[in-house]
């Protein structure tokens, strides 16, 4: 049995919970998201608090979607409440970037400016070469990241891109350095 699925969600002040069949509706200062709860898993409120349960314990298709049913829904409720971001760092010389509203501008040492529209409920913030995303559906948020991130990802010899904030990136030598240790190593 999943031990992360036997713990309750909390659902949180301002936030209400309605569930009709096996669709699940949040609404939250933030705003409104809903999910479809898999066949085989039953999900109820109980005391405020989402409870969420297999209707057969030991069946191998839902025991595969019963700790997952529940984190899905532990993520409803924190997204309208507060809400997720991801955080992107700028580095290289020259490297910009402008947020207008649902539209982030980038320059990234190409010969044109690229441009990233934002889906309908993501947000971009600039501010000195970090870029937010932020939206109340976290897989969103993190689709929209990625997606700003691979239009130029870290490269390991000057570690030039763009990268998550925290993130590391494994440098490797230069040509320069592998030159001077070569010669060393052959005058023994």
């Amino acid at each position: 049995m999943s031990k992360i699925a036997i713990k309750p969600v909390l659902i949180n002040q301002g936030v209400t919970v309605s569930i009709s069949g096996q669709d699940v509706t949040v609404n939250g200062p933030k705003g409104t998201l809903s999910f479809h709860v898999p066949n085989g898993i039953k999900a109820e409120v109980v005391d405020g608090q989402i409870i969420v349960t297999q209707s057969k314990k030991n069946d191998k298709g839902t025991r595969a979607l019963f700790g997952l049913t529940r984190s899905l829904l532990l993520n409803l409720v924190k997204g309208v409440s507060e809400g997720f971001e991801s955080k992107l760092e700028l580095t290289g010389v020259g490297f910009r970037a402008q947020a207008a509203g649902d539209t982030l501008t980038l320059s990234l040492g190409f010969s044109h400016p690229v441009v990233v529209k934002g889906v309908a409920g993501i947000t971009f913030s600039v501010a000195e070469n970090i870029i937010t995303v932020s939206g109340i559906d976290k897989a969103l948020v993190g689709n929209t990241a990625a997606n700003v991130r691979a239009i130029r990802p870290p490269e390991p010899y000057k570690g030039k891109g763009i990268k998550y904030v925290g993130e590391h990136i494994r440098r490797k030598v230069g040509k320069a350095a592998k030159a001077v240790a070569g010669v060393g190593a052959g005058a023994k």
